[in-house]
């Protein structure tokens, strides 16, 4: 699943902002739904391990000047609940794009 979140901060604002923000990346999901945890293999990707209804979920975080692109590979069992899980990447990156507190 790819879930493409268009921004006007360019590549280095919006790395620094997902930087500041990361941990408000399992906030999209229902309460208790999902436990998120997040590393950065490069500068320009986030990537994720995301425990969701007794399944491991791997994705990552593609960092563009325009764009960033949430990737996450659902199992086949969890299929059935990608629109959900679309909409609570599309909150959370929005989120996650969002001025951290303070700013």
């Amino acid at each position: 699943m790819r879930v493409p979140i268009p921004h006007s901060l360019g590549r280095e604002e919006a790395r620094r902002r997902l930087r500041a923000n990361s941990h408000k990346m399992a906030e999209g999901f229902p309460a208790g739904m999902a436990q998120v945890e997040t590393s950065w293999p490069s500068d320009d990707r986030m990537a994720m391990s995301i425990q969701a209804m007794g399944q491991a979920v791997v994705g990552r975080i593609d960092i563009e000047d325009a764009q960033v692109i949430l990737t996450v590979d659902l199992p086949p069992a969890l299929g059935f609940i990608e629109p959900i899980v679309a909409g609570a990447i599309r909150q959370s990156g929005q989120k996650m794009l969002a001025p951290p507190s303070g700013d």
